[in-house]
């Protein structure tokens, strides 16, 4: 497991109509802030804030074709050539990340095919590099985006 600190991080927040909603800095829009939501926004703050993830190359919540069935990926990050390159899957912090979890996730990097995977739900946090052939290769710290 990885840990991740949310400390330094402000979310920018505002409350119409009795609901609060987020500014989201990669949709350039404000979303209704729900506990999956939430943890998205830590995350794309960490990454885009902390580890100087370039946010013009993230996608958030895109349509894809999983077989037969119309699925949202919560978070794809592409490389400077504008391919996959880590697949994210934000889960509310009540959630458990648990086998059905993961399962979720490798049903959508099939049909990615990142590099490297992510999977949280703000508490849990495991990223593993998906190059690997064998076994999961879980990784101890989040990969350093340096492409």
């Amino acid at each position: 497991m990885i840990a991740t600190d949310f400390s330094g991080i402000t979310l920018k927040l505002k409350k119409a109509e009795g609901k609060t909603s987020v500014f989201d800095p990669v949709r350039k829009k404000w979303v209704v802030l729900t506990p999956e939501e939430h943890v998205r926004q830590y995350i794309l703050a960490h990454l885009i804030e902390i580890l100087n993830y370039p946010s013009a190359l993230i996608a958030v919540e895109k349509g894809i074709k999983v077989g037969t069935m119309s699925k949202r990926f919560d978070i794809v990050i592409y490389n400077r050539e504008h391919q996959p390159w880590m697949l994210v899957e934000c889960k509310a912090p009540e959630v458990t990340i648990t086998e059905v979890t993961l399962h979720q996730l490798l049903s959508y990097q099939q049909t990615i095919q990142c590099s490297y995977w992510m999977l949280t739900n703000g508490h849990q946090t495991f990223c593993a590099d998906a190059r690997a052939t064998e076994n999961i290769a879980w990784l101890l710290s989040l990969p350093a985006y340096n492409m």
